[in-house]
């Protein structure tokens, strides 16, 4: 067997690649091939190996998978990065040495992705105020977990303005002032905000997840709310499940895809069911 453990060098400030080296030691004395592929080296000797070891964070797996969107090799994800909320989806509170044992020895299993226009995505789209958010964040040094997240919500929470988007999907029509719009595969991001709680990235659907306008007092009230994914009740959130949406603005729309900041004013996204072969114990 070989391994592809691919990397990048700004991923959780230099930890992806920290943690690369320590994981080719631990197969190395198993007796194991593996091979680190910084970012400049994505290239077609990955598809050469059995399986590929993704080690950083969401944005990490989310290049990777839009570099090579048509891979069929297993893939595992290590928590090199600064936010890791796939990786907790998919392992939960897993330590490295427990993972690369528990990876060697399990079954690859299919998993779902998402498709927004040209892109490819694992986790989910946040549109309106985590848009503006990760946006204000770009170019950041980025702080573990969800503590970056957590000072641009609240370096903007009492001046972002809501906008009138349209939604459009086979389960309902809608146009309304939304604060946040989230269509998820996963069910966390932003370090921890349960944002969808009852997303799972194996069910073949992405669960919608609509937050209309509140005022600057609501929003510091309920933001711990949405980050315990105890929201789903309130009389302000529109919760369901489609295969496929689209949502329109009339101005361009502020959004993040995996946690990487994209903007248009139109995002058709649909679901593609058991897109990837993962190796994962959710």
């Amino acid at each position: 067997m070989k391994i592809a453990l691919v990397t990048n060098s700004l991923a959780g400030n230099g930890e992806g690649l920290r943690m690369s080296k320590r994981i080719h030691q631990i197969l190395n004395g198993k007796g194991i091939a593996g091979q680190i592929f910084m970012e400049s080296e994505w290239n077609s000797q990955i598809n050469s190996c059995d399986q590929v070891w993704v080690v950083g964070g969401d944005g990490t797996l989310n290049k990777f998978i839009n570099a090579f969107h048509d891979i069929d090799k297993p893939i595992a994800l290590f928590a090199g990065g600064t936010g890791n909320d796939f990786h907790a989806i998919l392992y939960q509170d897993m330590i490295m040495e427990d993972q690369v044992e528990y990876v060697l020895k399990a079954v690859p299993r299919n998993i779902d992705a998402g498709r927004c226009n040209d892109q490819y995505f694992l986790n989910g789209i946040g549109i309106g105020f985590e848009g503006a958010v990760v946006k204000r964040m770009a170019g950041a040094a980025k702080l573990p977990g969800k503590t970056s997240f957590l000072l641009a919500i609240l370096r903007g929470i009492l001046f972002y303005r809501s906008r009138k988007y349209s939604v459009s999907c086979a389960e309902r029509t809608l146009e309304s002032h939304f604060l946040m719009i989230d269509v998820a595969n996963g069910k966390r991001y932003g370090g921890g905000f349960h944002v969808a709680p009852l997303a799972r990235p194996d069910d073949g659907f992405l669960d919608v997840n609509l937050v209309g306008s509140l005022s600057p007092w609501k929003r510091i009230f309920y933001l711990p709310v949405i980050e315990k994914g105890k929201h789903l009740s309130l009389s302000f959130v529109n919760y369901f499940c489609t295969q496929k949406i689209v949502i329109r603005c009339s101005n361009v729309m502020q959004a993040h895809i995996d946690g990487e900041y994209i903007e248009s004013k139109e995002f058709s996204i649909e679901i593609l069911p058991s897109r990837f072969k993962f190796i994962y114990s959710l």
